[in-house]
């Protein structure tokens, strides 16, 4: 079972639009261009993911005024020719016992200033710096952090694919038995139900019952659920390229008055971080406002991060809902809106959805309720 939806696929021109754009980004902050690493940033830019990524030189350089290059070893050369995107690059190839730093030298300026992406090897950089010693460095996300961040229609689509099938997932798993399981037992079943509604990729199945709750990234693992419990449930992960990530959090049986309590916060502070999304908002200014229902709760300091992420070829990207982010809200950025309240040694709350960024508001990819599911 999946949830079908059609989906066109990326063609030459969106990949060589995608490079065009990665330039003009790269001058205006300042770069003579970027040099790409296997990673989301090569797949977003070309559609080549090599089938290993191993200590051979791959890079993509993207400077003004200069054909797109991608340098890679000559045993992968048919691989990098198969891509979507490369109709669009010249392609470079170098030999095992040749050097590849300069081959990828011969096409980067030799006194230049280059945006990397986060991904490069270490050796990789090195071996770069000792053959054009001249050249300087930046990480590509401090450098360009909204590359990615504003999505096309295509992309939309696939990230409202995944946010879907990540709900079908949700209101299945709760018609399961709970009690006297092991979290690793419903984490399981919850990558099962991904799979089964088309993830081809699952990332993590968070199952914080009881006081694990209280650790937002707990690994599922051998504690029994107990009746009582609150359990946090936050999964997500690839379909057709795109992410998925959301979290709900269910009571075994009928919550106490302090679950229930601190649950309706946390779901006060979730609805009114997304009314405050609209164009030309700071980031900053929508984790302000989730923290503000929580603080004035008196729960502010077990609000312990940032209320969301950027998602899209990966599950977490640029923009960042955190204090000091002061990029401004734009049309079509994807981004998690995921308040929580932790206490330690008890339990945990956490309600998470996945927001796009419209003309005149925001728009929610998980439409599962937000209301504290009982579960057996």
């Amino acid at each position: 079972m999946t949830t079908d939806v059609w989906l066109d696929a990326f063609t030459t021109e969106d990949y060589r639009a995608r490079m065009s754009r990665a330039v003009d980004a790269a001058v205006r902050a300042g770069l003579d261009g970027v040099i790409v690493a296997p990673g989301p940033d090569l797949v977003w830019l070309t559609g080549y993911q090599p089938t290993a990524i191993t200590e051979r030189l791959t890079a993509l350089i993207l400077l003004a005024g200069q054909p797109a290059t991608l340098v890679v070893p000559a045993l992968e050369r048919p691989d990098a020719e198969a891509a979507a995107g490369a109709p669009a690059l010249r392609i470079v190839d170098w030999a095992d016992g040749s050097d590849p730093y300069r081959a990828a030298a011969a096409h980067l300026p030799p006194d230049g200033r280059l945006g990397i992406s986060d991904s490069t090897w270490s050796l990789h950089l090195l071996g770069l710096l000792n053959t054009v010693p001249d050249t300087r460095y930046d990480a590509l996300s401090p450098a360009l952090p909204m590359l990615r961040a504003v999505k096309d229609a295509n992309e939309l689509a696939r990230l409202a694919a995944a946010g879907a099938a990540a709900d079908a997932a949700y209101r299945e798993i709760g018609d399961l038995r709970f009690t006297g399981r092991r979290e690793s037992d419903v984490a399981a079943d919850l990558a099962h139900l991904l799979r089964q509604f088309g993830h081809e990729q699952v990332d993590f199945t968070v199952v914080g019952s009881g006081p694990n709750g209280a650790n937002p990234h707990h690994e599922a693992g051998g504690r029994t659920i107990q009746a009582g419990d609150a359990v946090v449930l936050d999964f997500g992960g690839l379909m057709n390229g795109y992410g998925s990530d959301t979290t709900r959090t269910v009571c075994v049986g009928e919550p106490s008055a302090e679950i229930q309590r601190v649950h309706d916060v946390v779901r006060a502070a979730q609805q009114a971080a997304f009314d405050a999304v609209r164009p030309g908002v700071p980031c900053a200014e929508i984790d302000r406002v989730a923290r503000a229902v929580i603080t004035e709760a008196g729960y502010g300091d077990r609000f312990i991060h940032r209320t969301g992420h950027g998602i899209g070829v990966t599950t977490h990207e640029p923009p960042y809902l955190v204090e000091g982010e002061k990029q401004p809200l734009e049309p079509g950025m994807c981004f998690s809106i995921e308040p929580g309240v932790y206490l330690p040694g008890r339990f945990g709350v956490r309600i998470e959805d996945i927001v796009t960024v419209t003309e005149d508001g925001g728009y929610r990819l998980n439409n599962t309720d937000h209301g504290l599911r009982v579960v057996r």
